[in-house]
């Protein structure tokens, strides 16, 4: 996938133009989607101010402005950047953590699937194996008395099954081969199937997403599905994938016993309903996530990725 160019100075000042000149919420949009761009490239905010500044000054220039507005606005921007310096620090510390996390999260990932490729396919020979040699020594003993390696034999497929599920949730070569949507309704199967909840899939994507971002989807929908059965006490849920302008949402809603958002959030209890990871795994990628709860009335989760986020396209090409 080809590059986009880097953001131009030339672009900052025909964007702020254009909004003096025109108005309207089609040039915001194109600001707010400049901003996106900036933060790809990894420009900081002090860039971006001073970007702004130097479009906001030829500008002025243009227009005529006297000498005392234009030392005025440079001694404003040279107080205004400075003032930003902490934000901006915090801001380039927050992006290197999120550069690791995402480094540590892909290592986890590989591990996860040569876990799943061991199960199998090495389990799954030594079960082909251990089938053999049951039905070899069935044929050495009087056939009254196989009932207990015929048991044995119930057993291994069982095993077998079971291992074959554990591989394919690990890392579902569904995802790699068909889709986001054919995996998830997959997942939704067999939690269903365990657990009792049943498992609603909603809405359509019409194209195959970049794989870092059906990755992430899957691994958040995973994790809201294991928070279901595990603490929620519901009967039902719901999945719905959809996508809204140039953003793909993916809701999970359940009728269980909700929680008291703030509580949770405010002192970190319930840690194993995974809210921190939602966020991190998302925010690697540009998205969010939205939660809707209270006790009584079952939760919502609202996962968002932007599609054009251009350095996760590049970056999670196969």
């Amino acid at each position: 996938m080809s590059a986009e160019p880097m953001v131009s100075p030339q672009e900052f000042h025909a964007l702020l133009r254009r909004y003096l000149d025109v108005g309207g919420e089609d040039a915001l949009h194109q600001s707010y989607q400049l901003g996106r761009r900036t933060l790809a490239e990894g420009m900081g905010i002090l860039g971006l101010i001073s970007n702004y500044q130097k479009a906001l000054r030829r500008v002025l220039q243009d227009s005529g402005a006297s000498a005392e507005i234009l030392r005025v606005l440079t001694g404003a921007e040279v107080c205004f950047v400075e003032s930003l310096s902490a934000y901006e620090m915090a801001h380039l510390t927050h992006r290197e953590a999120s550069t690791a996390w995402k480094f540590l999260n892909e290592r986890l990932e590989s591990e996860v699937k040569r876990i799943a490729h061991a199960l199998h396919d090495e389990a799954g020979q030594l079960l082909v194996m251990a089938h053999i040699s049951l039905g070899e020594a069935a044929q050495e003993i009087p056939s009254r008395k196989r009932k207990s390696l015929n048991r044995t034999a119930e057993l291994l497929d069982r095993i077998e099954e079971e291992l074959r599920r554990l591989s394919h949730e690990l890392r579902p070569t569904i995802l790699d081969d068909l889709g986001l949507l054919p995996a998830v309704e997959f997942l939704a199967e067999g939690v269903s199937r365990r657990s009792g909840v049943s498992v609603r899939i909603e809405g359509e994507i019409e194209s195959r997403l970049p794989p870092g971002q059906e990755l992430a989807l899957y691994r958040v929908v995973q994790e809201a599905l294991s928070n279901i059965t595990r603490h929620a006490q519901a009967k039902q849920a719901c999945i719905r994938l959809s996508r809204e302008g140039s953003d793909i949402v993916c809701t999970v809603r359940d009728d269980g016993i909700g929680f008291d958002k703030s509580k949770v959030l405010a002192t970190g209890i319930h840690s194993g309903l995974g809210l921190i990871g939602f966020q991190e795994r998302l925010a690697a990628l540009g998205g969010t996530v939205a939660i809707s709860t209270s006790p009584g009335q079952g939760t919502e989760l609202v996962f968002r990725i932007p599609l054009e986020n251009r350095d996760v396209s590049a970056n999670s090409a196969r």
